[in-house]
């Protein structure tokens, strides 16, 4: 929540940083008037008075925290509005650069619409509509721009050029906000998309964790129906685990665990699926593939794990596996094959263990 609020703020602080800078534009423009004689000295001094009053108050009101309070935490509106009246004020004060004045309106409601929704949108146009017809219908008050004098060109030059100089950085800011968006939107969907591959991993091996398992082995028996091809499976049991937890440790346990989960990871096609089916039980998944070339994979796994140097985690340590290997017939429930699966596993290693049997 901290870091949240402690965002906003910093993005609160940059939007207030462009509302100075426009101001300034604006109060150096009006001393380039008042020195070509046009108005008086008192509305530039009025004008960067009340810009000045305005962002102090924008700033204290974010810093403390206020703007939070708020779904629109920029007070889009409020600010747009306050904005607008003090604008058409100053056109009214004085008509004879009111023009220049009604120039800020592009810029105001350029700032507005980067973050205003469109009912806000429609607030703020119709502040606007309000405001605007009794200046241009109810008063006949000379709106002009003056351009007699050199000066007067020059600042009227200014307020045109700048103004769209400003427009135009807005929509370059906006863009940066989208693509800042953007990024941040794809960062999301990755960081969503590891949360959701996370939650089918067994946290311990890395192999998919029950529920994914399982869901695969349905996936797979509607594909091997619809293709009308073999479709085998394997519960895996680590022959004498409990021994070797009793006996090593359970971090030692852990780490064989995980050994024997990377061995078969590194030992199978691209196209089967492992996962931990309980405890030390995994549940391997081979698809296109007929009993015996099942028996096959499954016995050279065996031997692989049996072979590999198990006294890394101690001098007297040795592991092995016991398989339970079955086929699926046509039309046979999950529970079925599963069923058999474990029959096979149970021969296994009542048979000796360290060996595969089939059913």
């Amino acid at each position: 929540m901290l870091a949240v609020r402690g965002r906003r703020m910093r993005q609160r602080r940059q939007m207030l940083d462009l509302i100075a800078v426009s101001f300034m534009i604006d109060a150096a423009i009006l001393l380039i008037y008042v020195q070509a004689g046009t108005i008086a000295p008192v509305v530039a001094v009025t004008f960067a008075v009340c810009g000045g009053i305005l962002g102090s108050i924008l700033f204290a009101l974010s810093e403390s925290g206020f703007n939070d309070r708020f779904p629109d935490h920029y007070l889009t509106v409020p600010i747009a509005i306050t904005h607008l009246v003090l604008i058409i004020g100053f056109a009214a004060w004085v008509p004879q650069i009111g023009a220049f004045f009604l120039f800020e309106l592009f810029v105001v409601f350029g700032f507005a619409a980067l973050r205003a929704d469109r009912r806000q949108a429609l607030i703020s146009w119709g502040a606007l509509l309000c405001v605007l017809t009794p200046l241009f219908l109810l008063t006949d008050l000379p709106i002009s721009l003056p351009h007699q004098s050199p000066l007067e060109r020059l600042a009227t030059l200014l307020a045109l050029v700048l103004t769209v100089g400003r427009c135009m950085f807005i929509g370059v800011f906006s863009k940066a906000m989208r693509d800042s968006l953007y990024k941040r939107g794809i960062q999301l969907r990755e960081a969503y998309q590891r949360i959701e591959e996370l939650a089918e991993l067994d946290e311990l091996t890395g192999a998919y964790n029950r529920r994914r398992i399982m869901r695969h082995l349905d996936n797979e028996i509607e594909r091997a129906a619809r293709h009308c091809e073999p479709l085998s499976l394997a519960l895996i049991d680590l022959d004498w685990f409990k021994r070797i937890n009793d006996t090593f440790g359970h971090p030692t346990g852990d780490e064989v665990l995980r050994t024997f989960a990377i061995t078969i990871f590194a030992n199978i096609r691209s196209f089967d699926r492992f996962g931990r089916y309980g405890g030390e039980e995994f549940l391997l998944l081979l698809p296109n593939t007929s009993e015996d070339e099942a028996r096959l994979i499954l016995d050279r796994l065996r031997l692989i794990v049996a072979g590999l140097d198990w006294s890394a985690f101690s001098p007297s340590m040795s592991v092995t596996l016991s398989a339970g290997v079955t086929t699926m017939t046509l039309q046979e429930s999950t529970e079925s094959v599963l069923s058999r699966a474990d029959r096979a596993l149970y021969e296994a290693k009542h048979g000796g263990r360290n060996r595969v049997a089939s059913a």
